[in-house]
């Protein structure tokens, strides 16, 4: 028999997140930012008198991985909500387990949408919450010739298809479209960088994910390329990539996202001050560790609500809920399971830091299958987005 909560007990979470592997390095940010609300609730009193314990495993960014470990943590384990992913691959190859064995996944991580599943809650951006207003921002400040560089996995194939729209409705051009394995290096850009150079685009964007990422910003740089004529722009370079790449060569580059580590706010400030010492002085924040530790705190208020683990209270006390996150105050919509977020495009300085470029002035409703990427509002949707801050 599954815990549901009796007096004394504790309730039971499942932590899938990367501590090896390609992606180890931003899912190792997940697992913190999951661990540090844990701590947070628990030092609080727990919910209604019952400690959080997280259940937490190793899938190496392994999709296969992924799905075996979800099956261990619903039998063996026992536990019914399951917070991790990050690569739409794992949380394709753990969600149709989820939602036959009837478990909740919190899935922490901006994706390419089109998915809605009784089974899910998305805390990152939807397309709508991120590629909209990057698209905005480059075409209006850089021009609408894009280069497309791309990890050959869902995602990217995915968000490119989407970029491809957005561009298109803005009178813009696709030049290439080019994908890298996932444990790309420095080699395997070499004969892209030369078709950039060819090309000569306004911008390169960028869905490369992981390890590669640093292989991509370098073979940038050493081709010479100029960020303040050609950024790369990305949804996908955070905080994490750019430490590990250096500053050198992450300045001028772009990325859109709902939250940065250098938001002014007071709610920002605890959050990184308390990471910072947990963790370590040097770590850092970014968007994907957000959601995962704004995604536990809904979660406590959804169990003080439902009382107990079992997926259908839980599910139903999650929907509608809302939390001040470090990015503003965000909200579960219970009409697709994803959430409200603030759209912010960041542009690296030489400290290393996000310069918030633009932001929108409130939360933005998730459209997980928005397909026409209205530009003029023309949806009934008010559109937040200014041109810059």
């Amino acid at each position: 028999m599954r815990r549901s909560g009796d007096s004394g007990s504790t309730w039971r979470i499942g932590v899938l997140f990367s501590q090896s592997g390609v992606t180890a390095d931003i899912e190792r940010t997940q697992f913190h930012g999951t661990l540090l609300a844990i701590e947070e609730i628990n030092a609080a009193g727990g919910v209604n008198g019952h400690l959080i314990e997280p259940v937490a495993l190793d899938p190496a960014s392994e999709p296969a991985r992924f799905r075996a470990l979800a099956e261990r943590l619903l039998d063996d384990e026992r536990v019914e909500v399951i917070a991790g992913c990050y690569m739409s691959s794992t949380r394709k190859a753990v969600l149709p387990l989820l939602e036959r064995r009837n478990g909740l996944l919190l899935y922490p991580t901006l994706y390419e949408g089109f998915e809605c599943s009784r089974n899910a809650v998305y805390t990152g951006a939807a397309p709508n919450q991120n590629g909209r207003q990057l698209a905005d921002y480059l075409v209006g400040h850089y021009g609408a010739r894009i280069y497309m560089v791309g990890s050959d996995y869902i995602f990217p194939h995915e968000a490119n298809r989407i970029m491809r729209d957005l561009i298109a409705q803005r009178a813009g051009k696709i030049l290439a479209e080019k994908y890298v394995p996932l444990d790309a290096v420095g080699k395997d850009f070499t004969a892209i960088m030369r078709d950039i150079r060819r090309k000569q685009p306004d911008v390169v964007f960028s869905t490369v994910v992981g390890q590669a990422t640093t292989h991509l910003y370098h073979a940038y740089a050493e081709a010479g390329f100029d960020p303040v004529r050609m950024p790369i722009a990305s949804l996908t370079t955070t905080e994490v990539e750019i430490d590990a790449m250096g500053v050198a060569a992450a300045t001028g580059h772009l990325t859109a996202a709902p939250y940065f580590e250098s938001l002014d706010s007071e709610a920002n400030r605890r959050f990184v001050t308390s990471y910072r010492r947990r963790f370590g002085e040097g770590e850092r924040t970014n968007a994907s560790c957000e959601a995962a530790y704004f995604q536990m705190h809904l979660l406590a208020q959804a169990l003080a609500r439902a009382g107990g683990m079992e997926t259908e209270r839980v599910r139903t006390a999650l929907l509608g809920l809302e939390y001040d996150a470090p990015q503003g105050r965000v909200r579960v919509d219970p009409d697709n399971h994803h959430t409200y977020l603030w759209p912010r495009v960041g542009r690296v300085g030489a400290d290393g830091r996000f310069d918030i470029v633009a932001a929108a002035d409130r939360a933005v409703k998730p459209d997980p299958y928005r397909i026409n990427h209205d530009v003029s509002g023309a949806s009934g949707e008010p559109k937040p987005w200014p041109a810059e801050v």
